[in-house]
């Protein structure tokens, strides 16, 4: 059976359901009491997970951004790429802060403003503060005051997932786009290609766009043609 075109792009954003938790299972069930709560109700004691990458911080974070979005919350998300956060919101029910270890003074600054109105707020109820970056908070290359503040709640270190692991998410991955991914083909990606889940997947990615494109199913043949032609 064919795959169409109109499948690019078709495949679930990051979710607590389709993240494999593997030895991360206490942070994810976390998550999931802390949305739970709901409405004014997150909890307003700050969660910082860190991990080298691959580990599955920014899913998580993404995930819970999603999770809050279904159930009619607005919050403030700052990673890296933005170069000019937005003012501290009062609607606001959580405050997202991905990749902290790479935030340049104004980002910090901005940071800790969103911090501390979430935690202390002139009015209302305190709101949830979920941040992750590469180390443990004592580690972070980062001012004083946020340093210490985003180590004052729950922390999570989370381990990347191991061989069994990185198979079973790029298997799930490949599910949920509709395509059948060989163990020939998995053997094959992680041995010859960076071990990295993160980089796994983005070549899972062009793969599928390439047997699309092509018209073809996916086989080592197929990769090592897609590798040959970029």
């Amino acid at each position: 059976m064919r795959q169409l075109a109109l499948d690019i792009g078709l495949t679930p954003g990051p979710t607590l359901d389709n993240f494999h938790p593997g030895p991360n299972a206490q942070a994810l069930q976390h998550l999931r009491l802390a949305l739970g709560a709901g409405g004014s109700a997150y909890p307003p004691v700050p969660t910082y997970l860190w991990g080298a990458a691959g580990s599955g911080k920014t899913h998580l974070l993404r995930a819970v951004h999603e999770a809050l979005r279904e159930q009619g919350a607005v919050c403030g998300w700052m990673d890296p790429s933005v170069a000019h956060a937005a003012a501290f919101d009062e609607r606001w029910s959580a405050v997202l802060l991905d990749g902290v270890h790479l935030y340049d003074s104004a980002q910090q600054a901005q940071a800790f403003n969103w911090f501390v109105n979430a935690i202390n707020p002139m009015q209302g109820a305190a709101r949830w503060v979920l941040a992750a970056g590469d180390v443990p908070p004592a580690d972070l290359p980062l001012r004083d005051d946020l340093r210490t503040r985003l180590g004052w709640g729950h922390v999570f270190g989370l381990q990347p997932p191991d061989d069994a692991g990185r198979r079973a998410v790029l298997r799930q991955q490949a599910d949920a786009r509709g395509v059948f991914l060989s163990d020939e083909v998995l053997d094959y990606m992680q041995s010859r290609f960076s071990r990295d889940l993160a980089s796994l997947s983005a070549l899972l990615e062009r793969l599928d766009a390439f047997a699309l494109r092509s018209q073809r199913a996916i086989t080592i043949a197929l990769l090592k043609t897609m590798l040959e032609s970029e």
